[in-house]
């Protein structure tokens, strides 16, 4: 068994991963809190289609709504849909959703006094959320946030559903070539590594949010 060719095989499924965690990332994080706001209007209007949004991406399994966003565009409206594409629209419409509620969940748990008590002394709205609420909340949501984090390192192997050739694909191809489990030994070693490194840099942050107290 070649075993320096299999791993640099393991290594480019490995980018793809990343590549599909970072702009997953890159584009739940920003939706998740917009998603979040529109949670916590009062209007009806709007909380009906967010609830619904939250319900069917939190209430479906990501390997079906993968399948979904990869074969009904070209299946019934004719359109085709790059595998990569699909996965990042599909990963990143799921993830925010989770990060949606995490984000509700701190914002909603910061008394309502702070507020009142900022205005109060002057501080406009913007410059109570920055300085006061915004620091309180990242610190109660890391926990959560990092369990996503490394829940989403995981996931990027149900994009070979529909042939990304990410990590978990490509080391299937490797052990089906080579009919041994090493390959996948070694794909559960990268994505360990992975999951090392977010669990690091979360707890470096929550280190430095330390600082601000509840």
């Amino acid at each position: 068994m070649d075993y320096p060719s299999i791993i640099l095989y393991l290594l480019q499924g490995t980018g793809k991963a990343i590549q599909v965690f970072a702009l997953t990332l890159l584009f739940s994080v920003p939706l998740g809190m917009l998603v979040a706001q529109l949670r916590m209007m009062k209007n009806p209007l709007i909380q009906l289609p967010v609830r619904l949004y939250l319900l069917v991406m939190r209430g479906t399994p990501l390997l079906l709504q993968l399948v979904f966003f990869m074969y009904f565009p070209p299946f019934v409206l004719g359109i085709s849909v790059d595998r990569f594409f699909a996965a990042i629209l599909t990963f990143s419409l799921n993830y925010a959703a989770y990060f949606a509620e995490i984000f509700r969940g701190g914002i909603e748990s910061i008394p309502v006094g702070q507020s009142e008590a900022a205005q109060v002394l002057g501080f406009s709205r913007w410059k109570t959320f920055r300085l006061i609420i915004l620091p309180q909340v990242i610190k109660r949501i890391l926990p959560a946030s990092a369990n996503e984090c490394m829940t989403l390192v995981k996931d990027t192997a149900l994009a070979q559903v529909i042939g990304v050739a990410e990590l978990f694909r490509a080391s299937n191809n490797v052990m089906s070539r080579e009919f041994s489990v090493i390959p996948i030994v070694i794909a559960g070693l990268f994505y360990l590594a992975m999951n090392g490194v977010v669990a690091s840099v979360f707890s470096r942050a929550e280190k430095k949010m330390s600082y601000y107290r509840s």
